[in-house]
């Protein structure tokens, strides 16, 4: 029977006991630092100052880069993409952007504990000025845009992480399957397609042609990495020059910036899950706002990139002209933007930012200044402040973290 006073001498040796283990040392587990991130720098190498790829290390504590050095002599890396993390060493793949119909895509290997890139392989981007390149979620097939070449190129990855051959070269200036040009004849003297984006689930291309104001949707034939015949978009703004997409966490939003009116467009997208022929499709969401202030000459800003936090709370974009960085919140109800800080870039001609693995830091490249500048993101208001470091670094290009 359980008693009062048993109850009473339960309680007090317990009472002993945890302040016999209130009095024991603990010992903390020390919580390690995230270790130094691995970023590279693809620069302008056509102003005969930057050699290539510039390799650079971040902590994301301190919000640091270490000075850039040279980890690749390569001709105007101008994008830069790296295979998905697997067994073996991955691999970078960069475009050579020359103004040359023999432009090449470069694949280096990286090694993992230095970082530092071997060259691998070189196969041709499939036309001039090569200006995109991106790689499938698994590892298989990568594309390519050739802005200046008015064409795309497809490839297999092959089992030591090199580039095939083209598998598949599509010309854009078939305008009865392209579309007729657009109106801004300094720049829509040609197709120009701007980016190669994979769908999330990596069975469609998505491409941006600046030079017919559309969005071309490709079907990815899983076994041949062959393309199938596109679906067009276009936003009726004849002049508006797509330029880069961005696909929503939720998968059902993309949003595209436009390089030269300077604005960002809602899309629905929506794909079909017939086997026999798939089909992807950008549905117009009637929603745009401009990147720039409603005072600032649009004639004198070319709207450049792009990103959406991790959580799709905010949508940033960069302005070459204005020199700004500026950043959206996207409504929950239907991802309609509206604008929450318009802030100095710390430089001239953001032409590529990027978000650091942590979504804590925002990196910008500033071409036309040499430097990086980096940005301290709230992750809570999704607002920047900074700039916290500028990094000399002639003609940065693009930023990769790996």
């Amino acid at each position: 029977m359980f008693t009062r006073r048993r109850f009473i001498v339960s309680f007090s040796a317990f009472a002993a006991s945890a302040r016999a283990f209130a009095d024991w040392p603990i010992r903390k587990k020390k919580l390690l630092p995230p270790p130094p991130i691995h970023v590279y720098f693809g620069t302008d190498t056509n102003k005969g100052v930057s050699k290539g790829i510039y390799q650079s290390t971040f902590d994301p504590t301190k919000g640091q880069l270490t000075p850039p050095v040279l980890a690749a002599a390569t001709a105007r890396p101008s994008f830069l993409a790296v295979s998905p993390p697997g067994p073996g060493r991955r691999s970078v793949y960069v475009v050579n952007a020359i103004n040359d119909p023999a432009a090449t895509v470069t694949t280096f290997t990286l090694d993992p504990a230095s970082g530092s890139l071997h060259q691998a392989g070189q196969v041709p981007s499939g036309g001039a000025g090569p200006a995109y390149v991106s790689v499938d979620s698994t590892g298989h097939a990568a594309f390519v845009a050739d802005y200046m070449g008015s064409a795309i190129a497809s490839y297999r990855i092959q089992p030591d992480g090199t580039l095939s051959q083209p598998v598949e070269r599509l010309d854009f200036k078939d305008h009865k399957k392209f579309g007729a040009l657009g109106p801004v004849a300094s720049r829509q003297d040609n197709p120009h397609p701007h980016c190669v984006t994979i769908s999330p689930d990596d069975r469609f291309v998505l491409v941006c042609d600046l030079g017919t104001d559309r969005i071309c949707v490709f079907y990815i034939h899983p076994e041949t990495g062959e393309l199938s015949d596109p679906h067009l978009f276009t936003n009726d703004r004849p002049g508006c020059g797509p330029r880069h997409v961005a696909f929503h966490p939720n998968g059902r939003w993309v949003y595209c910036i436009n390089e030269i009116d300077s604005t960002i467009d809602r899309c629905l997208w929506t794909a079909t899950q017939y086997s026999d022929a798939p089909q992807g499709l950008l549905v117009n969401a009637n929603f745009s706002i401009k990147t720039i202030a409603a005072d600032f000459p649009a004639s004198k800003n070319t709207a450049a990139e792009l990103a959406i936090s991790p959580d799709g709370y905010f949508l940033y974009a960069s302005n070459r002209g204005e020199d700004s960085l500026v950043v959206f919140s996207i409504r929950a109800k239907d991802g309609n933007l509206t604008e929450l800080q318009r802030i100095p870039c710390g430089g001239k001609t953001p032409r590529h930012f990027t978000l650091d693995p942590t979504a804590e830091w925002l990196i910008c490249g500033n071409q036309d200044s040499a430097s990086v500048t980096v940005f301290k993101r709230d992750t809570v208001t999704g607002k920047l402040s900074g700039p916290t470091q500028t990094v000399p670094l002639d003609s940065p290009l693009y930023t990769l973290f790996v």
